[in-house]
């Protein structure tokens, strides 16, 4: 494991953290607003007064807290690497950009208990078999991950039923309803609403106190996108002959290419967003007793 000289020190410090995901900058999205994302959301993290470390696995090394120039090599061209993924990634010396479940996982590994991110993997619609690692890593890693929900080209109802059924607390930030990623609005729920950056870390604590592991912080998407659902309906019904990991990255691709960009642009401001609240979160947290 190799931490930045900063990352290291606010560590030491106990200063508040929050990772960063990489896949976001590898697959999620495409140039120029991968690297724009991922800038943004340390500027916002700093910002906030905050500290971010941005998570991969960089020629064998996992790494937490990257330069300019790793985040370049990163957009250039790295492996999707979920926590399944390490230990090979690791032994190849490969160039992986970490999904929320790595990024979870090597985040507890550091101590840094707070994540930002786009949106949660989940249940794929129509495929119940076909479940995000991302669910399995909130039901056994004390990490708290900040996001729009899950994406809206899942099947939500049953991704929240495997969050429940996995004991892993869903909070949403200043709203009841659990975000569909590119709208503010969908038919699920939240388990608790926390309406303050004080209140989510005074109850993320309760929860981690009482035994908790992963907890879901969801945060509305900034704007809704016109036709969110719709589009989304059509990128899945054209979806064929894609399996496994590409399934995701090709769906949102296509919503992308349905909505003219629009969502794209969206997903920039929802991520930034995310980063935003989740260090003005973990703030809170390193401001609570013991």
């Amino acid at each position: 494991m190799l931490l930045s000289a900063e990352v290291s020190t606010a560590l030491a410090e106990h200063r508040p953290v929050v990772a960063l995901e990489t896949s976001i900058v590898g697959q999620g999205l495409p140039p120029p607003y991968n690297l724009r994302a991922a800038r943004d959301c340390e500027a916002a993290i700093r910002s906030e007064g905050a500290v971010p470390a941005t998570l991969a696995v960089i020629d064998g090394r996992l790494r937490a807290g990257l330069s300019d120039e790793d985040l370049e090599r990163i957009a250039a061209g790295a492996t999707k690497v979920s926590s399944r993924d390490l230990g090979p990634a690791l032994v190849r010396r490969s160039l992986g950009a970490t999904t929320v479940a790595a990024t979870m996982r090597i985040a507890s590994m550091v101590g840094i208990r707070f994540l930002a991110t786009g949106g949660i993997g989940g249940v794929h619609r129509g495929h119940p078999e076909d479940v995000s690692a991302d669910l399995e890593e909130l039901g056994r890693t004390p990490v708290a991950v900040f996001c729009a929900g899950a994406k809206i080209i899942l099947d939500l109802s049953s991704t929240l039923e495997r969050l429940d059924s996995l004991a892993v607390p869903v909070l949403g930030f200043g709203t009841s309803v659990f975000p569909a990623f590119y709208t503010k609005q969908s038919e699920g729920r939240v388990s608790a609403r926390v309406d303050s950056a004080q209140e989510a870390a005074e109850m993320i604590h309760a929860a981690w106190s009482s035994g908790s592991r992963g907890i879901v912080v969801a945060v509305p998407p900034p704007t809704d996108l016109e036709g969110a659902q719709e589009i989304a309906d059509q990128a899945v019904l054209e979806l064929t002959g894609v399996a496994g990991g590409e399934v995701t990255p090709k769906l949102l691709a296509r919503m992308a290419e349905l909505s003219d960009g629009r969502s794209v642009a969206l997903n920039v401001s929802l991520v930034v967003n995310n980063a935003s609240i989740a260090a003005r979160v973990a703030r809170a947290f390193a401001h609570l007793p013991a």
